[in-house]
Order: C-alpha cells, then structure tokens, then sequence
C-alpha cells in the first residue's frame, strides 16, 4: 500500500493514540508509532515458535551446570564465575532445596536480524515490555482482523497470567529501580481478570499464605528493597510462590560465554542435546569472559589475535567488530548501559573500557561478544505534528516473549508475541527510545502487500 498518502494511516495512528491508556504505558517515554504490525516471513515465526522450547532446557541445563560445579562434578570455575560479586546469602538462596528446580517463568530474547540469519545477543528473564506488547497486540487487533498478529489480542495476557497456575491472588513488585515499567505492569493487571492482580512497589507488606509474587526487579538492587528479606524468607519457607527465583546465576550474559566454552561442550551436548546445542551455537554470538588469569605460554584466546586481554587494547578498528558487556548483577547490566561497540569507539574510549573490563574481573564481570550487524528493514511511521507518514530504514530488535506453564519436565515455554523496535540506520546498538518504530509483529501472508523482513 502507498502509506504516504492514505488517509488510512492517518485513522490508523489516531485509533493507536487513542488506545493508550491515561497513565501511559512507560514512565516518560516515548516512541514513533508505527501505522501497521511488522510482518514476519513464516519460516522465521516457525523457528521462534520453537525456540522457546530450546531456550527453557538452555536454562535449564545452566541450572544444572552451576549446581555441579558447586558440588564439585563439574569444572570449580563456572561457579566462580557466574558467583562473581554476589552476596553469599543470595547464592545460598539460590542453592537452597525450595528454588533447587525453580526456573524462570517468562523468557524474553533480544533477537536482531541479519543477512546470515537471527543472532540472539541477550537472554532477559526479567523482562520489560510484557505490558506494552500485550497492549500493543489488542491495539493492532483493533486496526484491521485480517492482521495476523502473533499471540493475538490477548496472547500475551493469558500467557502471564498462566505462569501462575492455580494462584488466584498475583502481587508483582516493582521497584523504583524498575519504575519506568511500572505503568505498563499496572495496566496488565487492569487487564487481567481470571485473577487478582494488583501491581505495588518495594514498600508492600502483608503477604498472605498462597499468593504468587512477580519480582519485577533485579537481584543487585535487593538492598534498596525494603520487603526484600521477608519476600525471599516466605519464599524459602513455600508460604508464597516468588517468580522469577532468586537464582542470579541465571542472569547472567556470562552463560552465553558458557555455552562457547570448549571445556563444556560434552555437558551441553549431554543435557541440551546435539540438536539444540547446534542451534543455541549458530544464533548466539561467539561469547567469551574476559577472565584476566594468565595462560601458558603456548596459550591464546580462541578466535581472538591475543594471548592475553591486555592485547585486545592493541586491535585495529577494523578488528574491533566486538561487543563488550557488563555480564550482570550490577545496575549496568541491564537496558543500553554498560554496553560499547568496540569499532565505534576511539582507540582511547576502548583501551579504557578494557582496562574496566579487566579490573573488575570477580566483582564485575564483563563479557565479550562478536558484532554481527543488523541488516536494513524499511518501515513507516506517523508524525503527529506535520500529519505526514514518514518512511524509515533502519535496523530492527525482535523481543518475542515465551511464558512458561507447568512444572518439571511438564513444563511448557509458548510464544505469545514479539515486540519490534526499529532505530534509525545510524544508531549501532538498538533498543527502546525517542527515534524508534515500535510495533506489534505479524506473520506475513504471501497474499497480502506488506513490508517483509
């Protein structure tokens, strides 16, 4: 369809306008609204559909592995690693008989789309945007029913709302860390009526026996939580049910370096199966630690031109297409923070965050991941003050959300929608903000005239 002049896309933006609730949906955020859903091609919602799947036994298998190396059946420094700057009151939590098969309840990749295919650089348990994408689905299901929208109107509400089984009382704490979240958290709450549901922050007290807890906020911020320690206590006695688990070594980006690890892969092979650790090795980027402890000498990084992190400062721009990363438990691992493009750095800017990365192994750890560029979409999006469709290439963030029902091995992780964020061409590292295309994703039909991926 010729957007640019459709009076379609006008009533298209009015009627997603419109649709946002009074308080918002992100505390003082905003974004260009998109007159239509991304469309997905098939083949790729058929792969997304499955990796839900692949992506709970990765947790899973994780679990396991740091457990073994606690109990000393598996190599003593992935528990070193993934135990980096944690309190031992939080690692005894997380290795405690209550949250010992415990795992995660929602999982969220962040997937980019590339000419070789879909890389997924990160794995978010604690996700944001579970309340903007359900709102999204039912706004976009208003638009037009001929959009395929995946998950559907209501996807996404049922999704969360499963992951709490039998509770028919849900509290989810949002911290003040977490704020921005807290108005789309409450909105899914307003939503949600096979339950009841209310959204509150770290102040709240009172819990009573039975109730389901959402902890939407990351362990590193547990001191600023004023509930924190009856939340976790009522927990481990199985008075309440807490979800996500306390369970940091899970959320951590160093997991993916884990993944990578030679030394490891006849347990992955083992516990992910040959199958799905092929495919966890193809869409995640090569990870490594950066782990300052020195080699022989006949040592060398595998896949790096250094035998030591200090060399990683010498490379040329052009070998810098890598990405360093702050791994987690720290106020700087989530969002854009902590993040930096090696090759979009001066030699300067990189050697410094380097010596950062390498300074802070054990308190701070960083991961170091290769660059695979996003490729280029074309989409549109409406301005509200010139009343113009304005087209936009730029590169593309998928965050589809699995939500995870049943227990076990019963448990089952289900796609129930994708959030697309589109940033301008010239923007390196993309997520939410002022300049982005937000919108629901579809799944292209072949009939049908729209923009593919």
């Amino acid at each position: 369809m010729n957007w640019e002049h459709s009076e379609r896309a006008k009533a298209n933006a009015e009627s997603i306008r419109k649709n946002l609730p009074e308080e918002g949906l992100f505390a003082d955020l905003s974004w260009r609204t998109a007159i239509e859903p991304f469309a997905l091609e098939p083949k790729l919602v058929r792969s997304l559909e499955k990796l839900g799947r692949i992506l709970l036994q990765f947790y899973r298998a994780l679990d396991l592995l740091y457990r073994q190396s606690q109990e000393q059946r598996a190599p003593h420094w992935v528990a070193q690693w993934l135990e980096a700057g944690k309190p031992r009151e939080l690692v005894d939590h997380a290795l405690s008989k209550p949250f010992r098969h415990t795992l995660p309840k929602v999982i969220r990749p962040d997937i980019l789309l590339t000419e070789e295919g879909f890389i997924i650089s990160e794995l978010d348990s604690v996700p944001g945007g579970i309340g903007l994408t359900a709102w999204l689905n039912q706004a976009y299901s208003k638009l037009d029913a001929s959009y395929n929208l995946i998950g559907g109107a209501r996807g996404m509400l049922d999704g969360f709302s499963g992951i709490f089984g039998p509770h028919k009382r849900v509290r989810i704490i949002v911290s003040q860390e977490s704020a921005t979240y807290r108005p789309e958290m409450a909105w899914l709450c307003e939503q949600i009526k096979d339950r009841e549901m209310t959204c509150q922050d770290e102040h709240c007290h009172d819990f009573e026996p039975g109730e389901a807890v959402y902890r939407f906020f990351e362990l590193f911020d547990l001191p600023q939580i004023p509930v924190a320690k009856s939340l976790l206590r009522m927990a481990a006695d199985e008075s309440i049910v807490l979800t996500p688990p306390p369970k940091p070594h899970l959320e951590e980006k160093s997991g993916m370096a884990l993944l990578h690890n030679h030394n490891l892969s006849s347990f992955w092979h083992q516990h992910l199966g040959g199958t799905f650790f092929e495919t966890m090795k193809r869409h995640v980027p090569y990870t490594w630690m950066i782990d300052p402890t020195p080699l022989p000498p006949q040592g060398a990084l595998p896949g790096l031109p250094c035998t030591d992190w200090h060399q990683l400062k010498n490379l040329s721009q052009r070998e810098r297409h890598l990405i360093l990363k702050v791994s987690g438990f720290s106020e700087r691992a989530w969002g854009s923070r902590g993040v930096y493009l090696g090759s979009d750095l001066s030699s300067e800017a990189w050697s410094e965050v380097v010596d950062q990365a390498i300074r802070g192994f054990g308190q701070e750890n960083h991961i170091l991941q290769r660059y695979h560029k996003p490729r280029s979409v074309d989409t549109h999006y409406y301005d509200f003050e010139t009343q113009q469709v304005v087209p936009m290439t730029g590169r593309v963030r998928l965050c589809p959300y699995y939500f995870v029902h049943g227990e076990g091995d019963q448990a089952r992780a289900t796609l129930q929608g994708i959030m697309a964020t589109i940033c301008p061409n010239d923007k390196k590292i993309i997520h939410g903000m002022t300049d982005a295309v937000i919108a629901p994703c579809s799944k292209k039909e072949f009939t049908a005239a729209r923009h593919t991926t």
